[in-house]
């Protein structure tokens, strides 16, 4: 999660780790950003076949930015909610068709619902090969919170999620948590993907890499071999 994408300085650092990552797809949370100009995407990511897709924030709150290769992926399709932007992708490769959806969900628990009817909808109306990643702003057992002792009704509706669209959660390499500070560690970013998406990206694995510009560590989404070779998506809560 970035607090804010609109320093020159801030730009300039993402723009140096997003050149070291070598990302294909990169989606970033908590912009700071009502607009997105194509200015903007190039000073970050210096690519020059970068499309992208954002969603606002409301004032200096919120926003999501995600990103992508054309040379890799193809956009077909986009959808923006309240909580999350999501496109249809068509690999260049091979015209294998899946959806991705970057999330910055709510921390209100009475909001959860809302969340995940949007996207329970999406899913519905697309039906394909699905990849979910961001801040879900949840998590789903205690042990992914640094204290916790007890599930609670907000853990059971994220496993309940799920289970219901056939989702898999691979474990977190790297560490336990996603977001610390000195007090509270939780483990609230993470990637959920389906099992066809599994079986055609093989050996799929999250890792998180070092924290560099927030109190959140950035996760990295790997797969193994692939006709066009090895695809990495990155996902940056920075």
């Amino acid at each position: 999660m970035l607090r804010g994408l609109n320093g020159k300085d801030k730009q300039l650092m993402v723009c140096n780790f997003l050149r070291s990552w070598r990302a294909d797809i990169v989606c970033m949370q908590e912009t700071k950003l009502e607009w997105v100009t194509r200015g903007l995407v190039r000073s970050i990511w210096s690519c020059p076949y970068i499309d992208w897709l954002y969603l606002g924030s409301k004032g200096a709150s919120g926003g999501i930015l995600l990103m992508w290769e054309r040379r890799v992926v193809e956009k077909l399709e986009e959808a923006v909610g309240p909580f999350s932007i999501s496109c249809r992708f068509k690999n260049v490769s091979d015209q294998f068709e899946w959806a991705f959806t970057g999330i910055y969900g709510s921390n209100s628990n009475r909001k959860c619902q809302f969340m995940w009817e949007e996207f329970a909808n999406l899913n519905s109306w697309w039906n394909l090969p699905w990849c979910l990643g961001g801040d879900f702003n949840v998590i789903r057992f205690p042990s992914e919170s640094l204290g916790a002792k007890r599930l609670t009704w907000c853990m059971n509706d994220f496993s309940d999620f799920i289970s219901l669209h056939g989702l898999m959660d691979n474990p977190l390499e790297g560490g336990l948590y996603t977001w610390s500070n000195s007090t509270f560690a939780f483990r609230i970013d993470q990637f959920l993907f389906s099992l066809v998406l599994a079986e055609y990206f093989a050996h799929f694995s999250q890792k998180r890499l070092p924290r560099v510009l927030s109190d959140h560590f950035p996760i990295l989404l790997e797969s193994g071999s692939h006709r066009r070779g090895q695809i990495p998506f990155r996902f940056e809560n920075m």
